[in-house]
């Protein structure tokens, strides 16, 4: 009777163990997620800025090739 009683707890705390990890990764993933979202919009607004110094430079640069 010991033996599958043993086995029964060993299983249970296997499963104890599984879930504590599971919730772990659960968590991490979220945190990874936000830090991706972050930096996507840091990306967004670094282009857009680029894009808005560069237009004058373009539009100047156009004046000088064609000669105005």
């Amino acid at each position: 009777m010991l033996w599958p009683m043993l086995a029964i707890a060993l299983g249970f705390c296997g499963i104890a163990v599984l879930g504590v990890l599971a919730a772990r990764v659960f968590a991490e993933t979220r945190r990874l997620a936000r830090q991706v979202d972050e930096a996507s919009r840091r990306v967004t607004r670094a282009a857009e800025d680029l894009e808005r110094a560069a237009a004058p430079l373009a539009a100047h640069t156009a004046h000088v090739v064609r000669g105005d």
